[in-house]
């Protein structure tokens, strides 16, 4: 029989002493991305054959998270379809029961392992962060149709493909953010936003430098926390945070810096929240640049349904598997399990207000 190396969703982990917050997910991309996954399993005859993977639900993903002590989290919109989705899933005018779009994969049930937790309903574990994502804010630059002159090549190599939602400015698309944010108070940050240029030109930093700024302002207009997106771009990050402030509260997502970065970070009083790359074998840089920040100012995340944490890297990932994660935020730190998780509930807390 051919070797099987396993797509699916990994198994669920122990639960957690104490019960934690997933910072940063994207709820609404995790049934999408799951959809598109195909495992490879022994059919009856020993071959292994394509099958697709459960597909879950938002009510399911939130349960299963639960069971293993993630019971709060913050969904993240930053497309502006996901930031009508978030506010209407926060409002509950988007039923929890489903998920977008349907599939005709099985759904994937909540674990069944036993829990001596309160149960919670969705809608009072979800708080909402929403922006326009600096990839998106170039998008919404070019606009739906761009001329070719236009269409700038970055470092990923992949060509910029605006679809019809990107039709609306960048200016309006803002503008949307900033009224879902106003009106919704469940939405507590703003984010993610910030700039990557992995993903843009020297015409498309220009644009992600002023959507940034945007963001910045729309964050201390409202008086909300800011969840920072920065890939391949700390010096440019830092800077706009320097010449215009930076919010009162200012979490980076995903941190991504060395330790020299994360030092300064933690002497403004921002927070540093790390996903599974913290927990992947090359990166001993990020490891310690995690021992340079007080606990106190420390937060977890998945990112799902990427960045799926050690020992299941490149498979499915969801809000389930933030103990991964946690664990290795402890081990590193040299700290107890149950103190990590519960100075992380408090932060988390502290950043964001109650759940």
């Amino acid at each position: 029989m051919a070797k099987r190396r396993e797509r699916g969703w990994p198994v669920d982990p122990d639960p957690l002493p104490f019960p934690v917050v997933d910072n940063h997910t994207h709820l609404d991309a995790i049934a999408p991305f799951a959809a598109q996954v195909t495992d490879r399993v022994p059919d009856d005859a020993g071959n292994l054959v394509e099958v697709p993977i459960p597909v879950p639900t938002v009510a399911e993903t939130v349960a299963r998270a639960e069971a293993v002590g993630v019971d709060r989290m913050v969904q993240v919109g930053c497309d502006l379809e996901a930031v009508r989705w978030t506010d209407e899933l926060l409002r509950g005018t988007s039923p929890l029961s489903s998920g977008p779009p349907p599939s005709t994969a099985p759904s994937m049930r909540p674990s069944t392992a036993p829990s001596t937790r309160r149960s919670t309903p969705p809608s009072t574990a979800l708080l909402g962060a929403v922006a326009i994502h600096p990839n998106e804010a170039v998008l919404h630059a070019l606009g739906a149709h761009p001329d070719a002159s236009a269409i700038e090549i970055a470092a990923d190599g992949l060509t910029p493909e605006p679809g019809a939602v990107h039709a609306t400015s960048l200016d309006d698309a803002i503008a949307e953010v900033a009224a879902v944010a106003g009106a919704n108070p469940r939405v507590r940050a703003i984010g993610e936003t910030g700039m990557d240029l992995f993903r843009a030109g020297p015409q498309g930093e220009r644009v992600q430098r002023e959507a940034f700024r945007a963001h910045v302002a729309l964050a201390k207009e409202l008086g909300l926390a800011m969840q920072i997106h920065d890939r391949d771009a700390h010096a440019q990050v830092l800077d706009v945070l320097a010449s215009d402030g930076a919010p009162e509260v200012t979490v980076f997502h995903c941190f991504s810096g060395d330790a020299e970065m994360a030092r300064f970070c933690a002497e403004q009083g921002w927070y540093l929240s790390f996903a599974g790359p913290v927990s992947f074998r090359a990166n001993e840089g990020l490891r310690e640049a995690l021992r340079e920040v007080p606990l106190s100012q420390v937060l977890v995340e998945t990112d799902a349904p990427y960045l799926t944490p050690h020992p299941y890297r490149g498979r499915p990932n969801a809000p389930y598997l933030l103990p991964h994660t946690v664990r290795t935020v402890a081990e590193v730190l040299g700290v107890d399990l149950e103190r990590v998780c519960r100075t992380v509930s408090e932060t988390s807390e502290r950043v964001y207000g109650a759940w």
